[in-house]
């Protein structure tokens, strides 16, 4: 197929070019800046978050849209301005272009959304649903990255830290790998459509654990000031929204919400790649994680 990919220089993003490609599919990159892309990748610098960025005709022969675009520090304005009006803009050029297919990477998160970002995400997935598109909204658990933030600290003999009694929170978490082969699949399976939540398969094993435990009052305070020094300081509102962030993903679970619990049950699992596995690459070098935003800790 002929498929227009936005976010390709994000860590899932690029894992779904990869898998485009073996496919054999025809692919065309929407970016904002010139990096670099692979031999044979077309692409179309645009920037979605301006008015009419994309021409009437860029979308010329484009059967499909993969979206894996998200804003990156999680903040009211950022998401308002990229998971929603930028995702919308890509929305009405795509069903102007009569595009069939459109393949959209949210989050499991927004099933209990408290958080602006969530709030977007969602308003943005309304506005897919209503559309005449065939439509999957991938929802993946958790990413290997996003656990990865303690694995120095803990193979260096210090704690794993947690809140509470580390029973707040649970995931299924997915690889990069297996998450882009589902979102690509996408494409082709006609099952895969709707609201699609994913994880991956089953628990992590290993070694008796060791914990230091931290109350969740701690990210309350830590809140508490920030969002009161925000009234002073700008700068400080997005520091309070980021730690807004980490606490929802501390006491939240990362599994099918059913309106009342969390359900591991419900929550499907696809792929190979255990958490376990990766883990194990981390202690070995054979791999390592640029964890950005998502280190914590």
């Amino acid at each position: 197929m002929n498929v227009l990919l936005t976010g390709a220089t994000g860590t899932i993003g690029r894992a779904v070019l990869d898998q485009l490609l073996t496919a054999g599919h025809d692919v065309t990159c929407l970016t904002r800046a010139d990096s670099a892309l692979p031999a044979g990748v077309h692409r179309l610098k645009v920037d979605l978050t301006r008015p009419d960025a994309l021409s009437p005709g860029a979308l010329d022969g484009v059967e499909a849209v993969i979206s894996c675009m998200a804003s990156r520090s999680g903040t009211a304005a950022d998401a308002w301005a990229v998971d929603h009006a930028a995702q919308l803009a890509l929305l009405r050029a795509v069903e102007g272009a009569g595009v069939r297919t459109f393949v959209l990477l949210s989050a499991i998160c927004v099933q209990k959304p408290l958080l602006e970002f969530q709030r977007a995400k969602l308003a943005f997935e309304a506005e897919l649903q209503a559309s005449d598109l065939r439509h999957a909204i991938v929802r993946p658990t958790a990413f290997f990255k996003s656990l990865s933030g303690q694995v120095a600290r803990v193979q260096a003999g210090k704690p794993f830290l947690l809140f509470g009694d580390g029973r707040l929170t649970a995931c299924k978490p997915i690889s990069d790998r297996d998450l882009a082969a589902y979102i690509v699949g996408c494409l082709t399976d006609p099952t895969r459509d709707g609201v699609l939540p994913i994880g991956g398969p089953g628990p992590a094993i290993g070694q008796p654990p060791k914990f230091r435990s931290l109350p969740v009052g701690v990210m309350d305070a830590i809140i508490g000031a920030l969002s009161l020094g925000g009234r002073v300081v700008p700068s400080l509102r997005a520091k309070a929204e980021f730690a807004r962030i980490g606490r929802y993903y501390a006491t939240e679970s990362m599994l099918v919400w059913d309106g009342q619990r969390y359900d591991a049950d419900a929550t499907p699992e696809f792929g190979t790649d255990t958490l376990r596995d990766h883990y194990a690459a981390l202690l070995r070098g054979d791999i390592t994680t640029d964890l950005g935003d998502h280190a914590v800790f």
